[in-house]
């Protein structure tokens, strides 16, 4: 879903999009998703368009209910695409496990069918750029908030790690205008292969050695902690199976031996805030 040309949600405020680089998550402040959720099953499709991006060919849905008009980004994929499996449905487990962990870094996630087929609806964010355009284009995080976007692109990595991500590109990378992160994509996620649950992705022993998270939020990691079979199962139902929420488990493990090493050799206090 490498889309660009984001349109304005002039409603929806997404305080709960950066809580993370605050000194705690703040789970009060996203309490707003349930009516975006309830918005995107309910509201008529207007009208749609092709976004012209992406192996996945989602489609920019227009939305009405009641006096509101907003837009939001379809796709089914299913199966093998270009020799990875993508699915539709981690799309929408990827924002109920976002839920989970108090994040807020996801937007609001459902299934709606279009067309007679099922697929997830994501709203559509407005967004300044992705991490691709801003490299390539050398622009630089102000100072005022570069402590707090640093330690979400961290968080960003924990996540992705926890839920198997394979395909965090830079186009997939996205900020607002005030430098908030948000996440876009996850069809690529949940991974059961061994190569997939033996190691992460991201950290000091992960497949990307190079890309650390050395600093993380205490709640986050706690909310890992606590995380478990039924805990997964009753926030992403059917969404997700047996054999990919162990899977989920079995990163948890090394996710938080992750972070106990890296408190051994430099102390809680810098490594938990």
């Amino acid at each position: 879903m490498r889309i660009k040309g984001i349109s304005l949600l002039s409603v929806f405020v997404l305080t709960g999009l950066f809580l993370h680089a605050g000194p705690q998550l703040d789970i009060d402040k996203v309490k707003e998703r349930k009516k975006w959720e309830i918005f995107l099953k309910s509201a008529d499709i207007i009208s749609h368009e092709d976004i012209g991006e992406g192996i996945t060919k989602p489609k920019k849905l227009f939305l009405r209910l009641g006096p509101r008009e907003e837009m939001g980004v379809w796709k089914n994929p299913e199966g093998i695409q270009k020799g990875f499996k993508d699915e539709w449905r981690y799309e929408i487990a990827a924002y109920e496990m976002d839920k989970l962990l108090g994040l807020g870094m996801v937007p609001p996630t459902v299934e709606r069918r279009f067309r007679g087929r099922k697929g997830s609806l994501q709203l559509w964010i407005e967004l300044e750029m992705n991490e691709l355009e801003r490299v390539k284009n050398e622009i630089k995080v102000p100072d005022e908030k570069k402590e707090k976007w640093q330690k979400s692109i961290y968080l960003a990595r924990a996540f992705d790690s926890l839920i198997g991500n394979i395909d965090r590109t830079q186009q997939n990378i996205r900020y607002t205008k005030d430098w908030r992160l948000i996440l876009i994509d996850h069809s690529r996620s949940f991974r059961t292969k061994r190569i997939y649950t033996d190691q992460l992705i991201y950290g000091k022993h992960g497949m990307r050695s190079n890309m650390l998270f050395p600093t993380l939020p205490r709640k986050f990691v706690e909310a890992v902690k606590s995380l478990s079979y039924d805990s997964i199962k009753e926030a992403v139902g059917d969404y997700l199976g047996y054999y990919e929420i162990e899977a989920v488990l079995a990163r948890k493990k090394l996710l938080i031996k992750e972070v106990n090493d890296m408190i051994k050799e430099r102390g809680e206090e810098a490594v938990l805030y």
